[in-house]
């Protein structure tokens, strides 16, 4: 459990900034540079990290949500309008540039927010806060199964989508087994192909504040929670703590097995499914649910097989349209 001294919530002893920097530090070079998906563990490769968040300490202030909006703001979408009309029409636009400042689900412009379980457990009521965002999967589907390549998974175990050749296609959202990522409409690379039909926008949602993790730092929402909640290291040391604080509390940890295997672990004093039973759900709001291994499923793993030479051309392709587009545009 945590040492409390005069309302100040510590750190456990068993997580090391200095072994969190060191590790940001050996695989900070790998981690600017893309990265497809592939088998976890390669022998060579540095321990991905991963994250743990014990939400019996977490107070719902909301002050990583708006660290997050902060640091990440210049990268959230600046769509064009009017939208394209879209082939065939059945093909919705998604519009969120009206409800932007919206901090009660996931969307383009919110990858992290707070979600709430109240209800009784053992005979007692509980409520709490969960900051939900992108669990960071070990072997991720998103970026597996994306067939043009924008979805990737870095040698740290970040996984993000490369906005600069995202079709907005939503492929990522539709085998992301929480349904994370969200897209906005009259964006990207799709308004200077085939705007009709090429695409709908780009994909969003949390990349771990890469960049600052590539250079040694916190992401921001672990950086400025007031009850350090959340720690970050490499995976092996996080999953320790993740099943310590478990332990001390006699509660329960979700992410360790989900989806084969998360970088993120929830620690809970109350079941996650008696959470799940409570929370609201549904798009933008993920669920508690166990989950499957989403590659092991024989025809994902044949597509990611098959496909994934295709998707690495793709993105070559795509970087190189984009690459026209600007240089026909006059940017950058």
């Amino acid at each position: 459990m945590h040492d409390v001294k005069d309302g100040a919530v510590a750190r456990p002893s068993t997580l090391s900034r200095r072994t969190f920097l060191k590790t940001a530090g050996v695989v900070g070079a790998a981690a600017v540079l893309p990265m497809n998906a592939g088998s976890v563990g390669a022998a060579g490769r540095p321990e991905e990290l991963a994250t743990v968040l014990d939400i019996s300490q977490c107070i719902g202030c909301g002050a990583c949500v708006e660290a997050c909006r902060e640091i990440n703001g210049h990268k959230h979408p600046k769509p064009e309008k009017p939208f394209p009309e879209m082939f065939p029409k059945r093909v919705q636009a998604e519009d969120w540039t009206e409800r932007r400042f919206t901090d009660d689900r996931l969307t383009p412009f919110n990858w992290l927010y707070i979600q709430t379980a109240a209800g009784e457990w053992n005979g007692k009521p509980f409520e709490l806060h969960i900051p939900r965002r992108c669990l960071h999967c070990q072997n991720p589907p998103c970026a597996n199964l994306c067939p043009w390549g924008a979805a990737l998974r870095q040698a740290d175990g970040i996984v993000r989508i490369n906005e600069k050749i995202c079709l907005g296609g939503g492929k990522c959202r539709d085998v992301c087994p929480w349904e994370i990522p969200q897209r906005q409409t009259g964006v990207g690379l799709y308004l200077d192909l085939m705007p009709r039909i090429a695409g709908n926008g780009v994909m969003y949602k949390c990349d771990r504040c890469y960049q600052r993790v590539a250079q040694g730092h916190e992401p921001a929402c672990i950086e400025v929670c007031p009850m350090h909640i959340q720690h970050i290291g490499p995976r092996s040391e996080m999953l320790e703590l993740a099943r310590k604080l478990a332990a001390d509390m006699d509660g329960y940890v979700y992410g360790a097995e989900e989806n084969g295997g998360a970088n993120t672990f929830y620690v809970s004093p109350v079941p996650f499914d008696v959470l799940n039973a409570t929370l609201q759900t549904g798009p933008g709001r993920p669920h508690l649910k166990p989950v499957q291994d989403v590659m092991a499923k024989a025809e994902n793993l044949t597509w990611a097989l098959v496909a994934a030479p295709l998707a690495g051309i793709a993105a070559g392709l795509l970087t190189g349209a984009r690459a026209m587009a600007q240089k026909e545009s006059g940017h950058e």
